[in-house]
């Protein structure tokens, strides 16, 4: 699928010293002053606007910022020396993009209650207006955590009911091949044969059929069309109708992130149902017998028919033991005229009632 940018919203950091959340692009936490640390996960906020100013934008393009391996300082990914202490910025550690931080929920940034006073502030303040304390605030992680717990939970619930009924499920497949692999030999006497052998009919008429327009053969008559899905192609193609998932968004490491969407592309064209003249099999011809000597029926065909190539034949003996009847059909006529009427056999019998193989 490709990927189809919309544009970027920035993140936020929590502060692990005090609590407070900071944007993206803050190396300092701005409630207590304590430096970001490398390993610090951003965030994703509820109704994140896209940003509009052109330099953030250009930052978050940039790619993930490093941080200096001599004081640990956080710079961006463009610098090629520490803003801190001057060192080359060769041997930083380039913190990790590409993770997917969740759908993209855009609209105004909600408003968040200060914990401490109760005063109402924009959920993208990293302090109360009011009495300045730090706000906590419920991400999008957060969210993904807390239906993460409730789903496992209901697992928890449900899942010995599950376990029971697979073991059940599990038991009665075990038991059905049991039964049906658990033989008897038991001695039968052929009662009865019987066979049977049919040929199609086929009759040249108007047959209705199905395909695409640039496919229809010669000849083709009643011919009504629709638009259809043809293919779907990963890459944007002429004409075609782009279809696109849910806008998510992905980690830059740059205390910003992407906000995408996977679109695939529907090319559509003439699907059409028309009719041709055809051989299509209208009837079956039938020939039965209670002997060894089996014969292909020869119907009486009228104008615009014909004897079609789909042929079938079956076999059948009837053997009587203990007072109860068992059905056993061989593969081929030269199996079959083994049976002779009035012989003996040893029939080994499943459970349930099936003749699974036969000797003399």
């Amino acid at each position: 699928m490709a990927k189809k940018k919309i544009g970027y919203i920035e993140l936020y950091w929590r502060c692990p010293n005090c609590g407070g959340m900071n944007r993206g692009r803050d190396s300092f936490c701005v409630a207590c002053g304590a430096p970001q640390p490398e390993d610090v996960e951003f965030e994703q906020i509820e109704n994140a606007e896209l940003i509009r100013e052109q330099e953030l934008i250009a930052r978050a393009e940039a790619g993930a910022d490093i941080h200096c391996a001599y004081c640990g300082t956080r710079n961006p990914a463009t610098a090629t020396q520490c803003s801190q202490c001057g060192s080359e910025l060769e041997e930083g550690i380039r913190r990790q993009a590409g993770r997917v931080l969740g759908a993209y929920q855009p609209g105004e940034a909600a408003e968040v209650a200060c914990p401490a006073c109760g005063a109402s502030n924009l959920a993208t303040a990293s302090n109360c207006a009011q009495c300045g304390a730090p706000l906590g605030r419920t991400t999008s992680q957060d969210q993904g955590e807390a239906a993460s717990v409730g789903g496992e939970q209901r697992a928890r619930r449900f899942s010995p009911v599950l376990l029971i009924l697979g073991g059940l499920a599990c038991l009665a497949v075990i038991a059905f091949f049991v039964l049906a692999g658990r033989t008897t030999t038991i001695t039968g006497v052929v009662e009865e044969v019987a066979w049977e052998r049919t040929i199609a009919i086929e009759s040249y008429q108007p047959v209705e059929y199905s395909d695409w327009f640039d496919e229809l053969p010669a000849g083709a008559e009643n011919v009504s069309c629709e638009a259809r899905v043809r293919s779907v192609e990963s890459e944007p193609v002429p004409g075609a109708e782009e279809v696109c998932g849910t806008p998510y968004t992905v980690d830059k490491g740059s205390g910003f992130a992407e906000v995408v969407q996977d679109c695939e592309y529907q090319v559509y064209a003439d699907y059409c149902s028309y009719t041709v003249m055809d051989w299509v099999e209208t009837d079956t011809a039938v020939a039965r017998g209670d002997d060894f000597n089996p014969y292909w029926p020869e119907p009486t065909l009228e104008s615009g028919q014909r004897l079609g190539e789909n042929r079938g034949e079956s076999f059948s003996v009837v053997f009587a033991a203990d007072g109860e009847t068992y059905t056993y059909a061989p593969d081929t006529l030269e199996e079959f005229r083994q049976f002779s009427p009035g012989s003996r056999w040893n029939l080994d019998v499943n459970t349930f009632g099936t003749v699974v193989s036969v000797q003399p």
